[in-house]
């Protein structure tokens, strides 16, 4: 899992209630979204097989238990997929693994099952919505809620209050290439840091939240373009709270979960430095940094 994965699973547990706000627009009367949701991701793990656990498949998966409003402790298990393919093989794969999962969860449960995919590669377009098997008069379909972040305008999500929106906003600019590629990425990402830090759409942990997934996410080439992007910020907030704004919002840092990934690859496989270092989305010196680590 790389540092994009990480991100996404990171961000989700912060804006989950605003991602089901963006995908059901009755979400507020379906769930009681002023309860605490619970993650599962341990629960899903056990459900994993062997396949799916390869190191060479990219994908994030959260499982949450979010309560109705319409009966009691009676919950609905939202399976979330965040998908970004890099290779075209792995395609035909994600609609048979979301059946699986499903009716694992459904087997496991006994509960209702909402499956969400989230599509943030640049061939989401192309990926499957739902899984068909026929076999001698035996035959089912299983669709799933799609989410693909190129559907959506950048003038759409721009102009919406919904902190996931901005989340999609910062992912698709992750996606942009072509030349003067940072100059692209600092202008993105300072409409999206000026928006947001002028206009107050929502409360401050959110916020943050935001602001790191954008920090983090949307990288630049040169590291000049950083520096030149943090002086920029210093001159919208005139130096008040810079540092608090990208501060971590959450005990489960950024950094110390790709420590976590790397220590595992190195521990659990025989892969090069270079290729841990391609897998876990970091440089090559933080795989050796770790390595000195476990060494001593």
């Amino acid at each position: 899992m790389g540092h994009k994965d990480i991100l996404w699973k990171w961000v989700l547990e912060w804006v989950l209630d605003d991602l089901l706000r963006f995908v059901f627009p009755n979400a507020d009367q379906v769930f009681d979204l002023q309860k605490d949701v619970g993650f599962l991701d341990k629960e899903l793990a056990e459900i994993y097989t062997e396949k799916d656990k390869r190191a060479d498949v990219r994908f994030v998966d959260k499982l949450v238990k979010v309560f109705r409003k319409d009966g009691g402790e009676e919950y609905v298990l939202i399976h979330i997929e965040v998908q970004d393919y890099t290779k075209s093989d792995e395609r035909p794969m994600f609609p048979a693994r979301m059946f699986r999962y499903f009716y694992k969860c459904l087997d496991r449960h006994n509960k209702p099952v909402a499956a969400i995919a989230i599509f943030c590669g640049p061939d989401g377009r192309k990926l499957e919505s739902e899984y068909q098997y026929e076999f001698l008069g035996t035959s089912l379909q299983y669709r799933y809620t799609i989410l693909r972040i190129l559907d959506y305008s950048d003038e759409e999500l721009g102009n919406s209050s919904n902190p996931f929106a901005w989340v999609v906003l910062a992912a698709k600019y992750a996606l942009l290439s072509g030349r003067d590629l940072d100059s692209k990425l600092l202008e993105g990402k300072l409409f999206i840091f000026r928006r947001l830090y002028e206009n107050g759409v929502f409360e401050k942990r959110k916020l943050q939240a935001v602001f790191k997934f954008l920090d983090n996410y949307v990288r630049f080439e040169n590291p000049e373009t950083n520096r030149i992007f943090k002086e920029r910020i210093d001159e919208i907030t005139h130096k008040k709270n810079t540092m608090d704004i990208f501060e971590a919002v959450t005990e489960m840092k950024i950094e110390e979960k790709l420590t976590v990934v790397v220590r595992n690859l190195l521990t659990d496989t025989e892969f090069s430095d270079d290729k841990i270092a391609s897998l876990a989305g970091v440089p090559v010196d933080f795989v050796r940094e770790v390595k000195d680590e476990l060494r001593k």
